[in-house]
């Protein structure tokens, strides 16, 4: 009979993908874990729902679709775009 115990190249590759997408979800979740955590205490302490920017409230829309923002959408735009053109002049 074949020999099993030499492990398929292609199921190791999965395992090992599969592997790196459950490292990588844990490292999202805590991340997210701690922004649940300040986006509770926004509650608790009667900011949130306000941008943390401008001061501006967020709209219930985007609260709705990402209960955890810190930002407006326009602050947030601002902040991204920000971002990005300061990792092109660095």
């Amino acid at each position: 009979g074949e020999s099993v115990s030499h492990p398929d190249p292609a199921d190791t590759a999965t395992a090992n993908a599969d592997r790196q997408v459950e490292l990588r979800t844990k490292d999202r979740l805590r991340k997210l874990s701690g922004q649940i955590d300040k986006a509770l205490a926004r509650i608790e302490g009667g900011t949130y729902g306000f941008c943390e920017e401008t001061g501006d409230p967020i709209s219930l829309k985007r609260l709705d679709a990402r209960p955890i923002a810190k930002k407006s959408i326009e602050a947030q735009e601002m902040h991204e775009r920000g971002e990005r053109l300061s990792i092109k002049a660095g």
